[in-house]
């Protein structure tokens, strides 16, 4: 499935902070000084290791803003798998500006290139299954909407974007509450009939309590593959099933094969290793 890209008023702001934190108070010191003015380019974004690429428009958007005469030709747009030495990118124009932008570009693309290959390992190993793989509140700041962008580009779901389009008890929640009903029944009371309620339970004891109270999805947290199972079969489809917890590669086929709907990973975001992209010189 193609995921839209995201808008440039979003990307804009964000891509504008980093330039502008990268260049600091007299610009590029070093390009400027060896590079002429009228020197032009043609470089390539090329992949170093194998991946998913994600993050083209906030690379792209580096280049223009910098200089808006540097041309971009997308080969592989986002969500393309990639292996090493495949092309990416083509880019065309004046020499310094493409130098100016190359770190900030290589930061967005190589993180959320991150993203989306992390999700996409995750979507690989619950294949077969019908769990769905999805992403957090975890995210770095500021990035959020890139970040949870780069989960759908691999194959991956967003959970909710902030703490007012959802609501999620957890267990500090549930604490001051006094209890797992009286934490539901307060959210049913103070938000509107279109706004979902979750609630986070560690055992199953409060699961059933959870149920018997009615919510629209129940977070498991932390339970073992046959806690989990017991867990899809108490539910019985009156909620969604969500997993949480110690989640890898490794861990989610058995948890996937309890029957949860989804499969929540923070670390997707909040712990995501760069792929490593280049930008070669060619001419």
């Amino acid at each position: 499935m193609t995921i839209p890209p995201l808008p440039d008023l979003l990307i804009e702001p964000l891509v504008r902070a980093a330039l502008l934190e990268d260049l600091g108070r007299a610009g590029d010191l070093t390009t400027d000084a060896i590079v002429p003015a009228t020197a032009r380019a043609r470089t390539a974004l090329v992949a170093r290791q194998r991946g998913v690429v994600a993050g083209l428009g906030a690379a792209a958007m580096a280049f223009r803003l910098v200089d808006p005469s540097i041309e971009i030709t997308i080969e592989r747009p986002d969500g393309t798998p990639l292996m090493p030495g495949d092309r990416i990118a083509t880019i065309t124009g004046p020499a310094r500006g493409m130098l100016t932008a190359e770190r900030v570009a290589l930061n967005f693309l190589g993180h959320l290139s991150g993203v989306a290959s992390g999700a996409a390992t995750l979507v690989e190993a619950v294949r077969g299954h019908k769990t769905r793989i999805c992403c957090t509140r975890k995210t770095m700041p500021g990035l959020r909407a890139l970040q949870k962008y780069a989960v759908r580009v691999g194959g991956g779901m967003n959970h909710r974007f902030g703490l007012d389009d959802g609501v999620l008890i957890k267990d500090n929640h549930v604490a001051v509450a006094g209890g797992i009903r009286p934490a539901i029944l307060a959210a049913r009371r103070g938000v509107g009939h279109l706004v979902n309620i979750e609630v986070e339970v560690d055992t199953l004891d409060q699961l059933e309590e959870a149920l018997a109270t009615g919510v629209d999805a129940v977070l498991l947290d932390n339970m073992t593959p046959e806690q989990l199972a017991t867990a899809v079969r108490m539910i019985d489809r009156r909620a969604l099933a969500e997993a949480s917890g110690r989640i890898t590669p490794q861990t989610a086929p058995a948890i996937a094969a309890s029957g949860v709907d989804l499969i929540s990973a923070g670390w997707l975001t909040h712990s995501a290793s760069v792929l490593d992209i280049g930008l070669d010189w060619e001419c």
